[in-house]
Order: C-alpha cells, then sequence, then structure tokens
C-alpha cells in the first residue's frame, strides 16, 4: 500500500457541508502506511464544526472497507496548523467558484464533482 492509495480512498468522503471530498478540501494533513497499520490526521475548517466526530468516524470506516488488511486504523483531528483555503487542491478552488477552470483544476484523487452516496450526508 502506498500513500497515495489512502489519498485516493479518502477522497470518496465528503464534507457534508460544502460537497468537497476532504482531500481536495485540504483537510487531510496526514496519511501514512506504517508496519502497524494506517494513520491519518486530519482538521476540519472550523474547530466548531458540527459534524468533527461524524467525519472522523466516516474516514475510518471507508479506510477500513479499502483496506482490511491493515493492522489497525488511527484517525486523529488535529487542530494546528488551523486549515486555511491555501491547503485547499485547485480542483477544489475550481469546484467552489474560486479559480477559472484549467488543466491543474482535475484532482489527482477524484473527478470534480463526484461524490460517493455512501458517503455523503443528507441535511
Amino acid at each position: 500500500m502506498t500513500n497515495r492509495e489512502i489519498l485516493s480512498a479518502l477522497s470518496e468522503v465528503i464534507d457534508p457541508e460544502l460537497g468537497l471530498n476532504i482531500v481536495d478540501l485540504g483537510l487531510v494533513y496526514r496519511a501514512d502506511w506504517t508496519a502497524c497499520g494506517i494513520a491519518v490526521s486530519i482538521t476540519m475548517t472550523s474547530p466548531s464544526c458540527p459534524v468533527r466526530y461524524e467525519l472522523a468516524d466516516c474516514v475510518e470506516s471507508t479506510l477500513r472497507r479499502h483496506f482490511a488488511e491493515a493492522r489497525s486504523i488511527t484517525v486523529d483531528l488535529v487542530w494546528d496548523p488551523p486549515w486555511s483555503p491555501a491547503r485547499m487542491t485547485d480542483a477544489g478552488r475550481y469546484q467552489l467558484g474560486w479559480a477559472q477552470p484549467s488543466e491543474k483544476a482535475s484532482s489527482k484523487f477524484a473527478t470534480p464533482g463526484a461524490m460517493s452516496a455512501t458517503h455523503r450526508w443528507e441535511h
């Protein structure tokens, strides 16, 4: 397994408020495959995010589904450094209408606008 494969799996997890995957949104701070298992650190756009624990649970269940062979999966919520829009990918900015379309606007991990119905919450 590679860290890129972990990020690819995490691109299925959609932030319920913004409708973007957490990779393009820049919420994934660390994604490592080690001898002990998978270790992921994520943040939220705000420490007061009302779905922070649900999103962390969704990250863990997505990784378990993709990597059943992993000895352990650890998902840590971190707040330092604070999230900022600068962490977003070009594809994320484009999906929010913050950037013009370009060849760089396609995510390395997911097709813009694509969502996994399994991981999209309805309000």
